[in-house]
């Protein structure tokens, strides 16, 4: 059974393993908390451990949590709201995008949601002597959602009772009940979600700039994987380009780019596939 989950994790889709990671997490909660109750041991905290806390002397002794409070629930609505919004806003931004910046976007607007609540609550009188644990994935479903609502604003989504409405009309919404929210309860979620949305806009803001705002972070997790993988020494001496060469890449770069605007031009942005969007977005600054 374990091989079986493994063999169809890897087989799966960034953002399906993005969904598996948060079902397993959940299950690994669940499991916790029913043998404490059963044993009558409450010395185990896993919320303790995996949440992000409100005060910043007690993350210096728990960093991880950073990343895994993104990937953790406790009540079964929590997690099917999250994971349903993630299915939803993903699908959609896979259209335009590579599944490595869903990944990136996802991480990205939980690490800055995470920031948003550790500032809120050290910051306002409204949170002075409370201690709290942040958990939930809200703040990096909403930064996908804003990003798609940024790129593609007249998105047209189906609503139950509603009909067709612009994507954009439905994330001003949802960040509306947020900040009318804070005061009613969950305010470090609903400030959470507020760094999670301004990621997505500013990750479109910039893309449309030519510029990535997650290619640091994609650095500094391939800088990390690469502590885990075994390295080959190897000394490459690499032979300086003559002036035909460079001619020559020079011109292939400029007709593979004149063939994927040509795409566009007849079929639209959305005809390309991954490859040809991450070749135009690295290519084109070389021009």
């Amino acid at each position: 059974m374990f091989n079986d989950l493994k063999h169809r994790y890897q087989k799966a889709s960034p953002l399906f393993k993005l969904i598996y990671i948060n079902v397993a997490v959940f299950v690994l909660v669940q499991i916790v908390h029913t043998s404490s109750f059963l044993f009558q041991n409450s010395s185990i905290d896993i919320i303790a451990l995996l949440g992000v806390p409100s005060k910043p002397l007690d993350l210096v002794f728990k960093p991880w949590s950073i990343i895994t409070y993104m990937f953790t629930h406790t009540g079964l609505m929590h997690i099917l709201f999250n994971l349903m919004w993630l299915y939803f806003a993903g699908q959609i931004f896979l259209q335009y995008f590579t599944a490595k910046k869903l990944f990136n976007i996802y991480l990205l607007g939980g690490v800055v949601g995470a920031a948003t609540y550790l500032i809120a609550y050290n910051l306002f009188p409204a949170f002075s002597g409370q201690d709290s644990q942040l958990i939930g994935a809200s703040a990096s479903v909403l930064a996908i959602l804003f990003a798609v609502a940024a790129y593609v604003p007249n998105y047209k989504v189906n609503l139950i009772w509603i009909g067709a409405i612009p994507i954009k009309y439905l994330a001003i919404v949802t960040i509306f009940i947020d900040i009318i929210s804070i005061p009613k309860g969950n305010a470090g979620g609903h400030i959470a979600h507020l760094g999670g949305a301004f990621i997505g806009l500013l990750f479109i803001q910039q893309w449309k700039k030519g510029k990535d705002i997650t290619e640091a972070l994609e650095m500094l997790i391939q800088q990390f994987l690469g502590l885990f993988r075994k390295k080959r020494l190897k000394t490459v001496h690499k032979r300086p380009q003559s002036d035909d060469e460079y001619k020559s890449e020079s011109i292939n770069r400029s007709v593979n780019i004149d063939v994927i605007l040509d795409k566009i031009a007849k079929s639209g942005y959305d005809s390309l596939n991954d490859k040809e969007k991450e070749y135009l977005f690295k290519n084109s600054k070389k021009m």
